[in-house]
């Protein structure tokens, strides 16, 4: 289990009952987490200070019940780094703070390769995005979402990001992959964050378990001659970590590396670690 002791802005105050109290800068949530299946340390029906709570419908989905004044949106810190968060339709706040543990880790190795050139696919918001870039990266930023893509711009402009650091690419992530085949082009290094099911930007159909495969497969094809790592996170429960190892171990065969595939996680005050998916991270160091 990986996970950063560096946030500040971010907190996780509880957990259980399948749902976790969270504070982000200095508005509390309560949200639905379906890992915290033991018995809260806390009764959050009396806890003062929600400022918000995702409510589960019975028929799928859900919708927030606000409990005092809150903003549409605002930002926080993790490190020199700024993230606008804004509570969405579906539970989300547009950022994963679990990931901060994998932003250390690219943002160490990109510093000692100036201006290497990045891909981020299934990109949302931006966090790696604007990790990478500070770092001194060029990242080509894809997703099929718009309005996701437009809050990563927002997330890059708030670092003071030149904006020739990244290139935003709204489209299908595999359309786009075979695109850049066949164009020849290359990357220093790749990050993919894939959803169990998605819709590219005209209505593609993505399955993680059925397209996963050959996506790295393609991605493969796009590593430049000095590769640096590809970064492959998974948020999919019925897919064990192994099997994304797997599936980077067959399609890089004949390629010099090293692979570590993890858990992540994120720290609460109850001395609890609250898992949040894994990575398998390839180095080519």
């Amino acid at each position: 289990m990986k996970y950063s002791s560096d946030w500040r802005d971010f907190e996780i105050i509880a957990t259980g009952n399948g749902e976790k109290l969270e504070r982000w800068g200095n508005i509390v949530l309560l949200r639905p987490d379906p890992q915290a299946i033991w018995d809260p340390s806390l009764d959050f029906t009396k806890y003062p200070k929600i400022a918000g709570h995702y409510l589960r419908s019975a028929t799928g989905g859900g919708a927030w019940e606000w409990l005092k004044q809150t903003p549409d949106e605002w930002t926080i810190k993790y490190k020199d780094m700024k993230f606008i968060i804004s509570p969405m339709n579906f539970k989300h706040t547009g950022l994963f703070p679990e990931q901060a543990v994998n932003w250390d880790l690219v943002m160490d190795v990109l510093r000692n390769r100036p201006n290497a050139k990045v891909l981020n696919l299934f990109a949302y918001t931006g966090g790696a995005t604007v990790a990478c870039a500070k770092a001194g990266a060029h990242v080509t930023h894809v997703d099929a979402s718009r309005g996701m893509t437009d809050v990563a711009k927002r997330n890059v402009n708030l670092n003071n990001i030149p904006f020739e650091s990244v290139r935003y690419i709204v489209d299908d992530v595999q359309k786009f992959v075979a695109r850049e085949i066949r164009r020849g082009h290359k990357y220093d290094a790749i990050i993919m964050d894939p959803p169990n099911f998605g819709r590219g930007a005209n209505g593609e159909v993505w399955k993680l378990t059925e397209n996963l495969n050959g996506l790295i497969a393609n991605c493969a094809q796009l590593l430049s001659d000095k590769p640096l790592f590809f970064l492959v996170n998974n948020y999919t429960a019925s897919v064990q970590p192994t099997v994304i190892e797997n599936v980077l171990r067959k399609n890089l065969n004949g390629l010099h590396y090293t692979i570590q595939t993890y858990e992540i996680g994120l720290p609460t005050a109850e001395k609890l670690i609250l898992p949040c998916g894994g990575s398998s991270y390839v180095s080519f160091l």
